[in-house]
């Protein structure tokens, strides 16, 4: 498996979708890659040579933040919103949705189970 910015990506898949398991490298970013790099992106990834690999992971670690080093600035981003007390900052300590999503329902994925809270017992009718 040819090893690219860390990650072992897949052998019979062509080398533009293959990019794609890197995080933060999407199909538009793999092809400016593959561009950049001069290789051709219909080849199998199982069928790059060294020369190649190296071309392509010289140009991702020049180019973009991948992998730790992004998911590490997301991580500070998102420190210091909590930190300086923004309204997306606080949504973020509430585990409640940030980008102005209806909360009334639908916000299991973002707010976790349900959490059932015991209702008033109705006094029996006379």
């Amino acid at each position: 498996m040819p090893r690219i910015a860390g990650i072992d990506v897949p052998l019979e898949k062509r080398i533009d979708v293959a990019l794609t398991y890197i995080h933060g490298i999407g199909r538009h970013l793999a092809a400016k890659v593959m561009a950049e790099a001069g290789v051709d992106p219909s080849i199998r990834a199982k069928s790059l040579t060294d020369d190649q690999v190296s071309k392509i992971a010289t140009v991702i670690d020049r180019s973009f933040p991948v992998e730790g080093q992004l998911r590490r600035k997301v991580q500070q981003d998102v420190q210091r919103l909590k930190d300086i007390g923004c309204y997306r900052g606080m949504r973020h300590k509430r585990s409640l949705p940030v980008r102005g999503q209806r909360t009334k329902t639908n916000a299991r994925t973002r707010k976790g189970p349900r959490k059932t809270v015991a209702g008033k017992k109705q006094e029996a009718i006379k």
